[in-house]
């Protein structure tokens, strides 16, 4: 199930599902990736949760490493969403650096449609190779801590603390052609296979 494409009934079920802007409006999901490939980042929390993860703020800086012009080479997108409000994205986006779409689903509906529905606090298994993004454990806490309290206003937005996320490829059109879904908290895919998935060379 960690790596199932969703089948047609749960594609069709989730495009239709609204989702928020950095401004607060909504956007049906089926609609970003209509007219292109777009790589979908779903981003977990814990300690303080999303848009305060130390581990998954590793993950989208490596994301925004990423050259545009090898996105565009490949007709390509990447997109952000966490299930938070959607009050933090804009500074979110400025501590990572990450300048495509970043979106918010607070019911955590769309999570569930995609069938993201493990909840866990779990670290990387004992034997099992860390992700290159991942940040010692203590460090990715105090930058969870440190990105809540530059931002008490934010407290209490950043979702539930113990969703996973996963990464998917969809589009152009009603299409998946690449799943996974997190099993624990830093099981984000490695972001040099992910775009390699989804046809982006390593530079353009």
């Amino acid at each position: 199930m960690a790596d199932a494409l969703p089948n047609t009934e749960a594609l069709t079920s989730a495009s239709k599902i609204e989702i928020l802007d950095v401004k607060g409006a909504k956007v049906t999901f089926g609609s970003i990736f209509e007219n292109k490939k777009t790589i979908f980042v779903f981003i977990i929390g814990y300690q303080k949760g999303h848009f305060f993860c130390g581990s998954c703020q590793g993950y989208v800086e490596q994301l925004a490493t990423i050259p545009s012009s090898a996105l565009a080479s490949a007709n390509a997108q990447i997109v952000v969403v966490g299930c938070g409000e959607w009050q933090p994205i804009q500074s979110y986006a400025e501590t990572t650096k990450f300048t495509g779409q970043i979106y918010a689903n607070p019911s955590r509906a769309l999570y569930h449609a995609l069938g993201m529905n493990i909840e866990n606090f779990k670290l990387t298994p004992s034997g099992e190779e860390r992700r290159s993004y991942v940040k010692g454990t203590f460090t990715a806490v105090i930058q969870s801590i440190k990105g809540a309290l530059a931002r008490p206003s934010l407290i209490g937005k950043q979702g539930k603390i113990s969703q996973l996320g996963g990464e998917f490829i969809f589009g152009p059109g009603l299409v998946c052609t690449f799943a996974h879904r997190m099993q624990h908290t830093q099981d984000h895919v490695e972001v040099a296979d992910l775009v390699k998935k989804a046809g982006v060379p390593a530079s353009a």
